[in-house]
């Protein structure tokens, strides 16, 4: 090694990138590589979400259609095939409550959980959920189980 060959360690020096609006004298004073005029030139601008230069947005163009009721109350549906899969899977012996159905990511926290009647049911289970569905409930009581609503 001799001064010839002398160099900063590895990350200690920094580039320290262009210094815009610093004055003539640096080349990149005046309009600070911002151009001239409009909205893009000023301090403060931001671009709404959505904002199409001008043009009608997509959210603007398209039709509003339907109807929300507000007063719907949304379930999260399980199927008797799911829970006999549990029972299969040695997950759930002979109750399933919301605990259980929780547990396993079968609902969130804060859902309404309906019993619905898909697939056959062999366990004998007691089950308790908010709702059921007619097909549900006889599967589970012919199974031998009980179906307890919530």
């Amino acid at each position: 090694m001799d001064l010839s060959n002398l160099k900063p360690a590895e990350g200690s020096v920094k580039n320290q990138g262009k210094r815009i609006g610093r004055g003539q004298g640096s080349g990149k004073g005046g309009t600070a590589t911002r151009g001239h005029k409009g909205a893009k030139s000023r301090s403060g601008y931001s671009k709404k979400l959505g904002f199409e230069g001008g043009q009608m947005p997509l959210q603007r163009r398209v039709p509003k259609f339907g109807f929300t009721n507000i007063n719907r109350v949304e379930y999260q549906g399980i199927n008797l095939d799911t829970l006999q899969q549990l029972v299969d899977d040695k997950k759930i012996k002979d109750t399933v409550d919301f605990e259980i159905l929780f547990a396993n990511r079968l609902a969130g926290k804060n859902d309404l959980v309906k019993i619905m009647g898909r697939g056959e049911l062999k366990a004998k289970l007691k089950v308790s959920a908010h709702k059921f569905t007619a097909s549900a409930k006889a599967a589970i009581e012919a199974a031998g189980g009980e179906a307890v609503t919530l």
